[in-house]
């Protein structure tokens, strides 16, 4: 009935605990899971996941915040990408948050890495014909820019468009405002809701889940972070996604039923290789 399209089941606070939370999950009607890749390092792991249970499948990605793992090349990606199971490429993108505190001082202008990381993440989905898992957080500009030049959208770029796939994907745990919802939108990208969207704090957000088309949403948990109400400040997991769900049936003034179904089928149809298996 349900499916969580962003969840990291590999991490610790959660890898442990797995044969409750897929009870859980099972109690909850949340079917299946996509069980998201941060670093090449941990990529056999997350992978396992996939490959061990039929409702889990995985990613292949570096997170655009880490620093000091291995940095993927093209070829990387796309190889594993080739993997049974493996149906999106990411997570991936941009994050300039609170860049002095966090970044040692450094500006925007010294985050070329990430830049160059992202591109090499959108070459992969277009080489391969995979969705693009888009992580932005402070950085919604420098996002929608590299996505249109690398992302085969633009008229200039009509010769690389025939070579490759135009990009395609999600933004997942959405918390920009109307103006990037739109622009996301434009680009056909599909925008995930997390539990964020059911904190107190957030009626900005709502007015855009409100806005956005059901046949463009998708729920997740993004756990074990981000426990929607009445869980927050709780360890995340797959089996809260409903209460998502129930949210954006509540703002649309539709049935959480009707929710789960059409996230579910669009699910399907952005990431067509799990309906393929």
């Amino acid at each position: 009935m349900f499916t969580d399209s962003h969840c990291h089941l590999n991490f610790p606070e959660l890898r442990g605990d797995l044969p409750a939370i897929r009870q859980a999950m099972e109690c909850a009607k949340v079917t299946r899971a996509l069980c998201i890749c941060t670093t090449i390092e941990e990529f056999p792991e997350v992978h396992s996941l996939a490959t061990q249970y039929s409702n889990f499948w995985s990613t292949v990605g570096v997170h655009p915040d880490n620093e000091g793992i291995y940095e993927p090349t093209l070829d990387d990606l796309v190889q594993r990408s080739k993997l049974p199971k493996v149906v999106a490429i990411g997570e991936t993108g941009l994050d300039y948050y609170d860049m002095p505190g966090r970044k040692g001082g450094r500006t925007v202008h010294h985050m070329e890495w990430q830049r160059e990381r992202f591109r090499t993440h959108i070459r992969a989905a277009r080489q391969t014909d995979l969705p693009l898992i888009i992580h932005t957080r402070a950085a919604s500009d420098d996002t929608i820019s590299i996505l249109k030049e690398e992302g085969g959208f633009a008229s200039e770029h009509g010769a690389h468009r025939q070579a490759n796939p135009v990009a395609k994907g999600v933004f997942h745990c959405f918390t920009e405002n109307m103006a990037v919802a739109k622009a996301a939108l434009d680009l056909d990208f599909y925008i995930s809701f997390s539990g964020i969207l059911t904190f107190k704090a957030a009626a900005e957000l709502r007015e855009v889940a409100a806005y956005v088309p059901l046949e463009r949403c998708l729920i997740e948990t993004d756990s074990p972070y981000l426990a929607p109400m009445p869980y927050r400040g709780k360890t995340n997991n797959p089996s809260y996604v409903p209460y998502v769900a129930l949210q954006i049936a509540q703002l649309k003034g539709i049935s959480v039923e009707a929710v789960a179904q059409a996230t579910s089928e669009n699910f399907d149809r952005l990431f067509p290789r799990i309906s393929a298996v």
